[in-house]
């Protein structure tokens, strides 16, 4: 390596072992800074130049210089980790930030001090930090060294907290400060990929536009009809194409709120996804980001548009395989920042990431500005968590581009409500644009199923006698909402019933779905127990649907999977109270809020009008920002204090702080090899790496950790690294009911021949 004077970034090899020219410290801070302003061109372009340009000033100081020089030729992204001996370097920027703009340096202070670990809390963190010794003698060694006088220069940027506008006042300040962050920190891991990784950096370029992408669509949809049988076309198909239609139409409305109300089975996902390319392109929206709550059906949502863009899609997940026909090179990198025309992701990856403090979760918030976001099954956003999410969805509408479609068949009643009892009180959304014209008629037109709603609401039906009503069906889909309860259900059935819950892992319920949908196809009788899980996302079509009573927007869901396609005059389904009530929590409270509208009703259970009854009812009976949130997030006037780090812990939609992930030994019975034991021998031999844990995720199995420990007491699994278990025992995982926690061997009733 050509040992110069001048202060540098990084150190790098060429692909012959050879050190390439030192990637020069203010290059760096340049190029960041230039980056990010243009990540921020709409929302704080001098913010984000200005803490670009400061970042890693810490650099300059010798200490910084003597220890990049010992350990050149660290990995590509290992600039971002915070390693033993690792000489600090984001405190003097921030500091600097401070003395040159008094508070309002601290807008500075939380994005560079926080471009490694992730932004801090004001008061016991950021606030302590700056105020220790060691920061000091940082800036001072660092200024020291007499840095350029440009990199130094604010230039005529003189920040005024009285008279300085941010997107959406003091309720806005949290969210964009995690903007500015997050052009920061793209900018700092782009600038230095450019660097250590060329080739990788080039890669990420070459992606189609939006325009490009809708002619894509409108060829696929053109193939689609050119291809489809010659049968007489039904009314089902008849309304798909009619809503199909107005959501090209409402595209040409301005940027904003909308919402997409289509009984299941209406064809919502294509239909929101023309919406979003249409408005798209009129509008120049970057991207569309289509947002799902379950992992289970996220797959095959993203394979439909795979089908159609190609490359163009990733699909973000904690569960997406590492499959070189879903997943390239191109498409992980894209992963990291959402730098891609069309992303599928999850609720949990979208609302966690746009609550976030760490560093990997918020670099692709800024991605997030003028996209169209499609959020699939709205009904399913959490009511412990409604309000910060609505809170977050009205600043994204108003200050950052963003187009919302709230898409679902059961809309949540979301506008703002006011109670005698403030703590109720719900700040909602408003101007939300239906994009079907008269979404009565299509309901009406659409309606399918008789449902039939128990005579006493109250009284439970034993699972003997249910067994027997169900057994009388050639095909017919039970929906309970416990994984004990289908279980309990499955056990009195004839043999050849099948399960569907959460105990069996997620490539024994692909493989499930799967052989349900061909045998419906093919008019094989088919009888099946499932936990809700079944019930968003997956298309399958019976003549009979029972579901256990539940929230209002279940029974929809479940009447969804009835007739389904409409060859039937009418589909059956049949509510019924389950042995024992729904677990105190959101399913309790969503029993009772379901029960106290349908209430002396005569008509049809799913007529349109009783869902904002329900949902205001529901919402009303829970805290709908249960964790403070909005609290932690609030920002205090003078000290611009927030605790960012504390509402990222405490904003998790899944709270898995108690879960534990078993690994089990499942085999598709068409598989002529086990792949559970060729990955575990790999996580053995390497250790864990991030495309063999996504592949593992596919054969895990979550359950209560007391469950897990009382398990590997007994022998039946090991814990292979901290917080992973495998299954050991063979009884353990049934090849119909998945993983039995209990421990002990299960023993079918099957009491009905």
């Amino acid at each position: 390596m050509n040992d110069q004077n001048q202060p540098i970034a990084h150190a790098a090899k060429d692909e012959n072992g050879d050190w390439r020219a030192p990637h020069d410290l203010a290059e760096h801070l340049a190029g960041v800074a230039a980056l990010a302003a243009c990540f921020a061109r709409n929302f704080g372009e001098d913010w984000a130049r200005l803490a670009g340009q400061w970042h890693d000033l810490g650099k300059y100081r010798p200490r910084f210089q003597k220890y990049i020089r010992q350990v050149s030729g660290f990995e590509a992204d290992a600039h971002i980790e915070n390693k033993p001996g690792r000489s600090p370097h984001s405190t003097a920027g921030a500091l600097l930030a401070c003395d040159t703009f008094q508070n309002a340096g601290r807008i500075l202070a939380y994005q560079i001090a926080g471009h490694h670990a992730g932004l801090d809390d004001w008061h016991s963190g950021l606030n302590e930090r700056l105020s220790e010794t060691a920061s000091r003698e940082e800036l001072d060694q660092a200024l020291a060294e007499n840095p350029p006088a440009h990199i130094l220069d604010s230039g005529a940027f003189k920040p005024d907290l009285r008279t300085m506008t941010i997107p959406g006042g003091g309720k806005g300040f949290a969210l964009w400060v995690r903007m500015l962050f997050s052009c920061l920190v793209d900018a700092d891991f782009l600038d230095t990929e450019a660097y250590m990784n060329p080739d990788k950096a080039a890669e990420r370029e070459g992606w189609p536009d939006i325009a490009t992408l809708l002619d894509q669509f409108d060829r696929h949809m053109a193939e689609v009809s050119a291809n489809a049988p010659v049968t007489p076309v039904t009314p089902v198909n008849e309304l798909r194409a009619e809503v199909l239609a107005q959501c090209r139409a409402k595209a040409a409305e301005a940027p904003g709120l909308f919402s997409l109300t289509v009984p299941t089975g209406g064809g919502k996902t294509l239909s929101s996804l023309a919406f979003a390319l249409e408005h798209a392109k009129k509008y120049g929206k970057r991207r569309v980001i289509h947002v799902i709550p379950y992992t289970s059906i996220i797959e095959q949502t993203a394979d439909i548009f795979r089908d159609i863009f190609g490359e163009a899609v990733i699909e973000h997940h904690s569960n997406a395989e590492a499959d070189p026909a879903k997943e390239n090179s191109k498409s992980r990198l894209g992963c990291e920042n959402w730098d891609a025309p069309i992303v599928v992701t999850t609720n949990v990856q979208f609302f966690e990431s746009l609550f976030a403090a760490r560093t990997s979760r918020c670099r692709k918030l800024h991605n997030i500005v003028d996209a169209v976001v499609v959020l699939d099954e709205a009904q399913l956003l959490p009511p412990e968590f409604l309000q910060p999410i609505l809170d977050v969805l009205n600043l994204l509408t108003a200050h950052y581009g963003v187009t919302v479609v709230l898409s679902t068949a059961t809309q949540p009643a979301l506008s703002t409500r006011e109670y005698f009892d403030a703590k109720q009180n719900m700040s909602g959304l408003e101007n939300v644009r239906e994009i079907v014209a008269d979404a009565d008629a299509l309901y009406r037109a659409l309606e399918r199923v008789d449902v039939r709603l128990p005579a006493d609401m109250h009284a439970p039906t034993d699972w003997d006698t249910l067994a027997a009503e169900l057994s009388g069906k050639d095909s017919v889909l039970a929906i309970v909402n416990r994984r004990n309860d289908a279980r309990e259900l499955w056990q009195r059935m004839p043999q050849g019933t099948l399960h569907l819950s959460a105990l069996m892992c997620g490539a024994h319920r692909s493989q499930v779905i799967t052989s349900i949908k061909a045998r419906l196809k093919a008019g094989i009788p088919t009888r099946v127990i499932s936990t809700q899980l079944v019930e968003a996302g997956v298309d399958v079509d019976f003549p009979v649907v029972y579901r256990a009573l539940a929230g209002l927007d279940s029974i929809a869901q479940a009447a969804g999977r009835c007739n389904r396609e409409g060859r039937l005059a009418k589909g059956e389904v049949a509510v019924f109270i389950a042995p024992k009530p729904a677990p105190p929590g959101l399913l309790r409270k969503g029993e009772d809020a379901c029960r106290s509208v349908l209430h002396g009703i005569e008509g049809n259970p799913l007529e349109r009008a009783l869902f904002a009854r329900y949902f205001e009812q529901l919402y009303r009976a829970c805290n709908l920002d249960e964790h403070d949130i909005a609290g932690l997030l609030k920002v205090d006037g003078s000290s611009l204090a927030v605790n960012f780090r504390s509402a990222a812990e405490k904003f998790k939609l899944i709270q898995d702080e108690d879960s534990a992930p078993v690994v089990v030994r499942y085999c598709d019975p068409d598989c002529s090899e086990d792949p559970v034991d060729m990955l575990l021998a790999t996580l053995r031999k390497d250790g864990p790496q991030r495309w063999l844990m996504r592949k593992l995720q596919r054969y895990t199995v979550n359950i209560h950790r007391r469950e897990a420990m009382k398990l590997m007491e007994q022998g039946d699994v090991e814990e292979v690294m901290p917080g992973l278990f495998v299954q050991v025992s063979d009884w353990l995982y049934d090849l119909v009911l998945g993983l039995n926690p209990d421990g002990l061997p299960l023993k079918p009733i099957n009491t009905i021949a």
